[in-house]
Order: structure tokens, then sequence, then C-alpha cells
């Protein structure tokens, strides 16, 4: 084997929005609201093969307000990247696809999110930094427990 079919190759070939909605159910009242609404953020994350060596990572956020019971938004995204992977050993590209892709596209979906609840007319909700690795970890945790794989 020559360097070039041992050198691993890790390439970003896009980044994009695959989905996103919002929704201000309760508008037009709820903007004569002056109580702080309690921000509930889920996300979530999924990596499939598109091609040979082509992965596509999907990070889904989707970000509640509420005041008391009323919805003040509901913002989701989903926010992909399509990553070129090869010659990379197997068991390392779970990991690769788990942690290193959500790294990357994280920022994107951070910013998309925000962008969304301040075009709804609100203040900008900042996505507080994630740590992909333990999330990868617990994943790959309770997939052991359950008998599943990533």
């Amino acid at each position: 084997m020559n360097d070039q079919e041992q050198q691993a190759v890790f390439a970003i070939e896009k980044l994009y929005v695959k989905d996103l909605s919002v929704e201000v159910p309760n508008a037009p009242q709820i903007f004569l609201e002056r109580d702080a609404p309690e921000i509930d953020v889920q996300l979530a994350t999924h990596s499939a093969p598109v091609a040979e060596d082509i992965y596509e990572t999907t990070l889904t956020a989707t970000v509640t307000a509420k005041i008391g019971d009323k919805v003040m938004f509901l913002v989701e995204v989903a926010q992909s990247g399509i990553f070129r992977i090869a010659q990379i050993p197997a068991e390392q590209l779970n990991p690769v696809l788990g942690i290193g892709c959500p790294n990357i596209v994280f920022p994107y979906l951070r910013e998309t999110v925000s962008d969304l609840v301040t075009r709804a007319g609100f203040p900008p909700v900042i996505l507080n930094p994630v740590n992909f690795e333990a999330m990868y970890m617990q994943q790959q945790q309770e997939s052991n427990e359950t008998g599943t794989t990533h």
C-alpha cells in the first residue's frame, strides 16, 4: 500500500438546513406577556450512509418556550451535513459520525435556531454548547443495554 491509500479522508461536502418550522400559536396575544418563558430544548443526532464513503449527519433541535401552559413559540430545525469519510478503521467510523460530525454541524444549527426565534418576533435563543462525546457514550450505553446498535 502506498501513502495515498492509507491516508484517512474526512471532508465536509455540504452543510444545509434539511427541515425547519416555526409556530407561534398564541399570537398576537402572547406578545403582550411580560413574564419570562420557560425554554425547553430537545436535541437529537442521526447519521446514515448516503453513498460509498459519503455520510449524512443530521442534528434536530426542538425548542419550546412556554409561559405557564401557553406556548410562546415552537421551533424545530433539522440541520444536516454531508461528509466524505474514507480510509478510517471501522471501529472509528461511528465515533466520527456521532461526535466529530455533530460538532461541525452544531454551530450552524445554533445560528438557524437563533435566527428563526428572532424572525418570529422574540429575543434570540442561543443554544448552549453540547458535549457530543458524552451524548454519544450515553447512546452507546443505552444501545448496549437494549441490545441494539447505533
